[in-house]
Parts: C-alpha cells; sequence; structure tokens
C-alpha cells in the first residue's frame, strides 16, 4: 500500500507538466468503462451456471442470482459514493487501487471449496451464501466503477465532463458486449475453469486501466480548465432540484424494470431451460434501453412506444404458452424498461450529485429484483409478478403519475389509490353476487382490453392515472373457472393441477407443459372407478412402458427384486406399471411434486398402485450416489421442469454414474420430449464417449386423443446390444449413431445448439 501511495503522489506531483489530448482522455475512461461493465456481466452468467447443477437447473437460480448481483451492485455505488464524497481524489484513487489489488488474491473465482449441500425445497438463502461467497469480493470491486470513474471524468475538466452520464452508454455497450459474447463465443468454445481464468486475467488488465483513469484525474483535476469547467457544469448541467419525491421517483423508475427483467426471465427460462445463453436475452435488452435513452437525442420517435406497449399488452392477453407468446413477453418488457429508463434520465441531477442518482437507481434495482425473485414467489402462486410489473409501466408514461421532468404527483397517486380500492370493492361484491363465474375469463380479458384502450385514447393525465391502477387491479384477479383445483409455487416452478373444460381429465402443468394426467370419467360421463391408467408420455404402449418390458428381460430370478429407479416424480403415472415384488424407487427435486403426488383426491396413481413406496428428496446426482451400485435394472430420467432440461443430468459424468446404478446389461431411458429443444444429437454424442454402449430412440405419435396420449421421444442405452437392436426394430424406434453434435460435460453443455436444431426443423 505505501508503494501505491508513493506511485500516486509522484504522478500527483507532475500533474501540472503533464498533457493528454482530449480525445486520449475520453477514450482511456471509456475504455475502462466498457471493459469494467464486460466484466461484470461476463461473471454473473459465469458463476451462476457453476452454481446451476447444484440446484437441478431450476429457473429460480437466475432470478437468485440477479437479486444478489444487484444488491452488490447497489454495495458498489455506495461505495463509489464514499470515496467521492468523504476521501481527496489522490487518497480515493490510492484506496480503490488497494482494493483491486486484494480483489486479486480471491480469482480465479469458483464454488467455495468447503459447499455444503444445497436444502431439500427452498434453496434462496444457500444459494445466496454460495454467491456471496463465491463471487462477492471480486463482482463488488468492479460494479463500482461505473459511477465512480465518471465521477473522475467530472473532474478531468473535459469539455463533455459537465454532464458525464453519457458515459453510461459506453459501460452499458460493454455490458451487453460481454452478454453476447458469453453465449457466443465462451460458452460454446471454452469449459467453466477456463472461463474462470480467462476473467481473472481480463480483471488485471482492467486494474492496470483504472489505475491510468486515476492518474489522469489526479494530473489534470487541479488545472485552471478543470476548474472553470466545474464552475461552467454549477450553471450548464442538469439542475434537477433533489427532494425526497424526487428520490422516491427515481426508486421507482429503476424498481420497476429491474422487477419486469427478473420476472420475463422466469417467465422463459420455467418453459425453456435455464441455461447463460437464455438468461442474457431479456437482460441483454434491459441493458439496451440505457444505451438508447441515457442521451439527449433519441434516434426513434418516443410517442410511438406510449402506444405500442398498451397494443401489445391486449395481444398478449390472448397468445399464451408457445414461442409468439415468448418473444411478444420480451418486446413488452423492453418497451416498458426503455420507457421508464428515458424518465429517469430525463430527471438526472447534476454530475456532482451523479454518485447519489446512481445510488438510488441501484437502490430501485434491488426493490424490483427482490419483489420478483424473493417476494413474489412466497405471495404469487403463478409468475403472476412478470404482468404486474409490465402493467405498473403504464404509471410511468410521460402525462400518467409523472409531470416533465418532474418528481411523482402526490394527487395523481391518491387518485390511483382511490381506483384500485374501488375496484376491488366492486370485483368483490361481484363475485359474492355469483356475477363472476363460470366463462369469466374471456369475459375477463375484453374488459382489460378495453381499458388497456381507454388508456390509449384519454389525454387528461388523472384519467388516465385512474384507468392504469385499475388495469394494475384488474390484472391481480383470477376470474371465471379455470378448472384449477390445486396450485402451489416453489422453488422450483409453478405446478397446477386442473381438470379439464369436458371434465374427462385431471391434469398437473408445470410452468405451461403438461406433467401427467388421470382420465376421472369416460366419454360418456360416467366415473371412472376400475382405477387409474397412465396417460400423457406413459400411456399403455407408449415408448415408456414399453421400456419396462423391456429392461424386464435383464432380470435373472433370484432374491434380489427387480428394480426400478426414475428421476423425475410428476403425477407418479409409471407407478402403475410395477407388479408384485418388485422394488420402485422415485426421486424428486421437489417437495411439493411430491405432496401433489401423494395426495389421493388430485393423483391415485401412488396411492393406488404404489402406496407406500419412498420418495427420496433432492437433486438425483447427490442422491443416486446414495444408491448401491448395480442396484437398478431399468433407470427413468426424466426430470423435466415444464419444458425445461436440468442440462447436468445429460453431461458424460453423469452417464458415468448412472451406468454405475444399473446392473451389468440394464437399460437407462431418457425421456426428451421437448417443444424447444432436440436433444437428440447431443446426448447421442455423449454416450459415445462411454465405451461399449448402444443406443436406440423411440418417437412415437399416438392414435389416443389428447391427455390419454402424448407424442414422445425416448432414448434408450445399454451394454446389452440385443435389447437396444430390439428397441430400435420397434414401429417407432431406430438406432442412433453419433453425429457431429459436440458431447456435454460437467464443465462444458451447449444448450444452445440443441435449441437452433429444433428451429430448423
Amino acid at each position: 500500500m505505501n508503494q501505491i501511495s508513493a506511485l500516486i503522489s509522484g504522478l500527483s506531483a507532475r500533474r501540472e507538466t503533464a498533457s493528454v489530448s482530449p480525445a486520449m482522455l475520453l477514450g482511456v475512461f471509456a475504455t475502462a468503462l466498457f471493459l469494467s461493465a464486460l466484466m461484470l456481466f461476463s461473471v454473473q452468467p459465469l458463476f451462476a451456471k457453476m452454481a446451476l447443477p447444484k440446484l437441478g437447473g431450476a429457473p429460480a437460480v437466475w432470478a437468485v442470482s440477479m437479486c444478489f448481483f444487484q444488491t452488490a451492485l447497489l454495495a458498489g455505488y455506495c461505495y463509489a459514493h464514499v470515496l467521492g464524497r468523504w476521501l481527496s481524489p489522490s487518497r480515493a484513487v490510492m484506496f480503490h487501487i488497494g482494493m483491486l489489488a486484494v480483489t486479486c488474491l480471491a480469482l480465479p473465482i469458483g464454488l467455495p471449496a468447503s459447499l455444503p449441500e444445497p436444502p431439500a425445497g427452498d434453496a434462496y438463502f444457500w444459494l445466496l451464501s454460495v454467491l456471496a461467497l463465491g463471487v462477492g469480493l471480486p463482482f463488488f470491486a468492479v460494479s463500482a466503477n461505473a459511477p465512480l470513474l465518471q465521477s473522475w471524468f467530472a473532474r478531468t475538466g473535459h469539455a463533455d465532463a459537465k454532464d458525464p452520464y453519457f458515459l453510461y452508454g459506453a459501460s452499458n455497450l460493454g455490458s451487453l458486449g460481454a452478454l453476447l459474447a458469453y453465449p457466443l463465443l465462451f460458452e460454446p468454445t471454452m469449459g467453466l475453469t477456463t472461463q474462470s481464468w480467462v476473467w481473472a486475467g481480463g480483471f488485471g488488465v482492467l486494474a492496470v486501466v483504472i489505475a491510468a483513469c486515476g492518474v489522469l484525474m489526479l494530473e489534470r483535476s487541479g488545472s485552471a480548465e478543470a476548474l472553470a469547467q466545474a464552475a461552467a457544469a454549477k450553471v450548464a448541467g442538469p439542475s434537477i432540484a433533489i427532494s425526497s419525491a424526487t428520490r422516491f421517483t427515481w426508486v421507482a423508475l429503476a424498481a420497476i424494470p429491474s422487477a419486469l427483467l427478473v420476472a420475463v426471465t422466469t417467465y422463459i427460462t420455467t418453459d425453456i431451460g435455464s441455461a447463460p445463453f437464455i438468461w442474457v436475452i431479456p437482460l441483454a435488452l434491459f441493458l439496451l434501453t440505457f444505451i438508447l435513452v441515457f442521451k439527449d437525442k433519441l434516434a426513434f420517435n418516443y410517442a410511438w412506444l406510449q402506444i405500442a406497449l398498451p397494443v401489445l399488452l391486449c395481444v398478449m392477453i390472448f397468445v399464451k404458452g408457445n414461442v409468439y407468446a415468448v418473444l411478444l413477453a420480451l418486446a413488452a418488457s423492453f418497451i416498458a424498461s426503455l420507457i421508464c429508463h428515458r424518465e429517469l434520465y430525463e430527471r438526472r441531477p447534476a454530475a456532482s450529485n451523479l454518485t447519489e442518482f446512481y445510488i438510488w437507481m441501484s437502490v430501485g434495482g434491488v426493490i424490483g429484483g427482490i419483489a420478483a425473485a424473493l417476494i413474489a414467489p412466497q405471495v404469487f402462486t403463478t409468475v403472476i409478478e412478470f404482468k404486474l410489473a409490465l402493467l405498473l409501466s403504464l404509471l410511468c408514461f410521460p402525462g400518467v403519475l409523472l409531470a416533465a421532468k418532474a418528481p411523482v404527483r402526490t394527487e395523481r397517486v391518491l387518485a390511483c389509490g382511490a381506483a384500485a380500492v374501488a375496484f376491488l370493492f366492486l370485483y368483490n361484491a361481484l363475485a359474492g353476487a355469483g356475477y363472476i363465474s363460470s366463462g369469466g375469463a374471456l369475459l375477463w380479458a375484453l374488459v382489460e382490453v378495453g381499458l388497456l384502450a381507454m388508456f390509449l385514447t384519454r389525454s387528461v393525465p388523472e384519467h388516465r392515472a385512474v384507468i392504469a391502477m385499475v388495469v394494475v387491479a384488474c390484472g391481480t384477479m383470477k376470474p371465471g373457472w379455470n378448472g384449477a383445483l390445486h396450485q402451489e409455487r416453489s422453488f422450483f416452478g409453478t405446478n397446477t393441477v386442473t381438470l379439464t373444460s369436458d371434465g374427462r381429465h385431471r391434469t398437473m402443468q408445470h410452468g405451461t407443459t403438461m406433467h401427467g394426467a388421470e382420465r376421472v370419467t369416460t366419454n360418456d360421463g360416467v366415473a371412472v372407478t376400475s382405477g387409474p391408467v397412465p396417460a400423457t408420455y406413459y400411456y399403455p404402449g407408449s415408448p415408456m412402458q414399453r421400456g419396462i418390458e423391456l429392461a424386464r428381460k435383464t432380470y435373472v430370478a433370484g432374491t434380489v427384486p427387480f428394480a426400478v429407479g426414475i428421476v423425475g416424480l410428476g403425477t407418479g403415472s409409471l407407478a402403475c406399471y410395477a407388479q408384485a415384488n418388485e422394488s420402485w424407487r422415485f426421486f424428486e427435486i421437489d417437495p411439493m411434486v411430491a405432496r401433489i403426488a401423494r395426495n389421493p383426491k388430485l393423483f391415485g396413481f401412488l396411492s393406488t398402485c404404489l402406496p407406500n413406496n419412498e420418495i427420496l428428496i433432492g437433486d438425483a446426482r447427490l442422491t443416486l450416489k446414495s444408491q448401491p451400485d448395480a442396484a437398478f435394472n431399468y433407470l427413468v430420467i426424466d426430470a423435466f421442469s415444464s419444458d425445461a432440461i436440468p442440462a447436468h443430468l445429460l453431461t458424460r459424468e453423469a452417464f458415468s454414474s448412472y451406468l454405475d446404478k444399473v446392473v451389468p446389461g440394464g437399460v437407462i431411458a431418457i425421456h426428451i420430449s421437448n417443444r424447444y429443444l432436440d436433444l437428440a444429437p447431443s446426448i447421442v454424442a455423449t454416450i459415445a464417449t462411454l465405451p461399449g454402449l448402444s443406443i436406440a430412440g423411440a418417437f412415437s405419435k399416438p392414435t389416443l386423443e389428447a391427455p390419454d396420449g402424448l407424442r414422445s421421444q425416448v432414448l434408450f442405452v445399454s451394454k446389452d446390444q440385443a435389447l437396444i437392436a430390439e428397441a430400435a426394430s420397434w414401429p417407432d424406434g431406430k438406432t442412433l449413431t453419433a453425429g457431429t453434435a459436440t458431447p456435454w460435460t460437467d464443465d462444458y453443455a451447449d444448450v444452445m445448439s440443441a435449441l437452433i436444431r429444433k428451429i430448423k426443423e
């Protein structure tokens, strides 16, 4: 530290004689901000991917990680504020360089060596502790750079120093570059260990560039040019008065896009999968909004955005559960964030209050992140927080709650609150009187569309504010009968048990994907009393059922019973294929799913066919370790969350461990039915790296009507070539050979290629 102090003092003493051109000065600071953002936003998907396998690939991993990163960002902004306000420039530079030097001792980043196993069920606080120990210090050190470097630049006397917020664009350009580079460059070409070392090298380069910025600031901060520029900034810079209302407005305008970011990511990853290339899409769009609107002149018509969002919201009401719904969700959240961030920029303070502005922005980010990642899953049984955040963004439109470049108007807030209370009172009155009943869902959708149309056409601010709040309240209601018998939400997603509209089936959906069904009446409306019959992917004659018969051929009569292990419980449909004196064991990561499957009022597969069967709770990679080797004749891998795949269950190391748990010649079945990903080539390539294995696939198209039977894709793996040849000879079977796909390992899994293959189908 003494050497650093001497270096800074020596450089500071030469400030009067040093000369750097304005272009070079701006270039050094812009480069530092770009590199800093690049490092900041590349470490987020990197470390979250490290933690993902420990939690079964749950979509909540990224949501909670985002919440942590936003909190660490706030800590970094507070640190930058303290350095700028309480330390002299030379001491601030010295202290920050020392902080970067200490951080180097914590590199390369990785999971803590003494990492305990995650608890069964909710693992929010476990994940937060892992993030804090594994990446907390490096992220904190880098997160302070954006406001700190901008405040340093404001001291340099550069012609643009009076309003340095434009540098936030360079920062977010680096962030965007990192997010695009990670899935396109780093993830497909490097394993996690290599990525970690590359990041450590980049951190060293960044530290050198930041030191150069500190030196340049010290050289120029005392010059006559800098002093004159600082005096001019008091007159020419933004002159927003900072009051409690102003700070509240900053927080609110930052909180809503932050909540939207977390909520839309959860909404998407629940269906498609939890992987970095999916995580970065909403985050990249979020950062792009800063680049587009954190400047004086916009490159687009701002008024058109305020028309586009209500129109998109109307369309989203009727489009659900497919790729178009995902695209609409991304577009709506992008436009809403553009509007909120533009209004935030319009209310920025002078450069002298820059660090405080960023602190309150970050406070809003933390509040929004916590609300969407930690509070919403405890309050709501669906991902309704995404819809609510979108609707709340209507309140941020100019001329609704906010007057031009002014903080929130109290009288409009009161009008909104009164409107919401009145609406909820009216809703409860109508519901109590029976007016909101069967068929109400469509009527309610039309009501929402009508309200959004009114919002577009009204011009009086108070009227628009009232309508917007009524729309928000409307979005929280559950109108009409939708057949839902039970709904729960946990760390791993939302499960809904529903009675179909014709009353014939009871189904379970995780997210938007059906994970099991049980027929409760015949087509004639007569109650089924003969016992549950597996449906969906597990119908009699399905590849899943035939695989059991195939595996029974591996059984040699003796004292040890025929044994089946099933990773992924669902409704427990396969239990009804068990025979007397067989050993069946289920492995399920989500205790909520086990409760639903065991409840005879919801599904009868377990209670009727295997009432006392054991269900091991926890990630299958961990719980299978406790099983003896050669424990199963048949091992089923069917662990999907909605349509999302836990990639760590499909790696070379995973399959190697599965082989240890099946008898010689035993069969492993992998259920890969998926709307978004073509998994077969990657899995076949991975199996090909393990010697002595054969693989076949069965791709069924049942003649049964859904949900009695659904199309399915199942891969069968065994060292017994005769068994695999038999599976390949089925009418819907075929032998599979490795193509050009890259094998998956614990250190490398290219999910993006699986998505691209599916799109090309």
